[in-house]
């Protein structure tokens, strides 16, 4: 059984983020992520089935239909670019985050299912930080646009269910022989010409 969760689950822990820590997911999202991964493990040692959990990074790719300021942000401000509409990020944009192109992420999946260890944890990212700020400023260069970035500070619900800041430790799916293809620039190019 293998189940993709997401990199939500580990919480506020030491950077970059490891398979084995302890994970303190807090919101509802990454707190049911994390008890459904519980539960598969538990389900699976009683029965007898193997598993494995793949914890997703922030994942990017063209024709995101469902993109909002809720859903797969970054996305949503690329959008806001293409159309000259001003751009509100947190903090500044300088939050950091692990973010990885779709297609990567599908072969990394591939790799961990045909190769991984049965029964183990793996880190589905680049390994790398990027700050937000990074992704929205080259974007805007890259489509010449005419929008104004501004900088806000995140509401209190968002500091309660969110890091500030993300990255994984994919020292396990490097070791499987996953290599990344894709840049974070080519990420960006890509979204903004789709």
């Amino acid at each position: 059984f293998n189940f993709i969760s997401s990199w939500f689950v580990y919480g506020d822990v030491s950077l970059p983020a490891k398979e084995d820590c302890y994970c303190r997911p807090t919101g509802f999202y990454s707190i049911t992520k994390k008890a459904a991964e519980d539960l598969i493990i538990s389900f699976s040692k009683t029965f007898g089935i193997d598993y494995r959990i793949l914890r997703l990074c922030n994942v990017l790719g063209p024709f995101d239909q469902g993109a909002s300021a809720k859903k797969n942000a970054i996305t949503y401000m690329i959008d806001l670019l293409k159309k000259d509409e001003d751009v509100f990020l947190y903090n500044s944009g300088t939050p950091t985050r692990d973010i990885m192109h779709v297609e990567d992420v599908c072969s990394a999946i591939d790799i961990v299912c045909s190769k991984g260890e049965l029964n183990g944890i793996y880190n589905i990212g680049s390994g790398n930080p990027t700050t937000i700020s990074y992704v929205i400023e080259t974007a805007k260069n890259l489509l010449n646009s005419s929008s104004n970035i501004y900088s806000k500070s995140p509401p209190d619900f968002h500091k309660i269910v969110q890091v500030e800041n993300f990255w994984m430790d994919t020292s396990k799916l490097k070791q499987l022989g996953f290599v990344q293809t894709i840049s974070i620039n080519s990420i960006i190019q890509e979204l903004c010409h789709q």
